[in-house]
């Protein structure tokens, strides 16, 4: 386990990358990091790579691929904080492969986890604010709100390295399937 000084610090540094609220903010990064927690303790995950990993996911977010860019920037935040280099790179590794968008593979039980508990928030109620959230920040209508749960949300299912993270996200899913339906209906004006 991670000293709770640590534990601080590395929230900090996260903070002082991300937004505070929205799609990719801290608000998300801290729900990851609950779910990483549920999830890595039913697959002995280790948590002081786990929870680093998790916090610092996100603080590449706004450069071509956020995902390598994370971990670059965790690599030296955790250096200075006294991470040994096979720590470091368990850590960084996690983070470089946890995006959907490039598609690479989780091999460490740590990287499995951030994937899946990252990919969750995605998924269900938390979720459809989430999609809300990023067609407000980008923009997009209705139309592409709705497209963008066929083109992306509604194809993770297949993603989950996790049982657990499986279960949950059948029903996530089946939560959002059912709110699209009810959104069909009222945008035909049916209801």
């Amino acid at each position: 386990m991670l000293d709770e000084d640590i534990l601080r610090i590395l929230r900090e540094e996260a903070i002082s990358y991300l937004p505070r609220h929205g799609t990719h903010s801290y608000e998300h990064t801290e729900r990851v990091c609950r779910t990483c927690i549920l999830l890595g303790g039913k697959v002995g995950a280790d948590e002081s790579i786990l929870l680093p990993a998790a916090l610092l996911h996100d603080i590449g977010r706004g450069e071509k691929n956020h995902a390598l860019a994370g971990a670059e920037k965790a690599k030296s935040i955790l250096l200075k904080l006294g991470f040994t280099e096979e720590r470091i790179k368990m850590v960084a590794d996690a983070i470089s492969v946890h995006s959907f968008s490039e598609r690479k593979i989780a091999v460490s039980v740590e990287a499995k986890v951030l994937s899946d508990a990252d990919k969750l928030d995605a998924l269900g109620a938390v979720g459809i604010y989430r999609a809300a959230a990023y067609s407000g920040e980008e923009s997009r209508g209705i139309e592409e709100f709705v497209a963008h749960f066929h083109d992306k949300l509604l194809e993770l299912s297949d993603l989950f390295y996790t049982e657990d993270a499986r279960l949950m996200a059948e029903n996530r899913i089946s939560f959002m399937r059912a709110y699209l339906d009810q959104l069909g209906l009222e945008l035909s004006q049916e209801a």
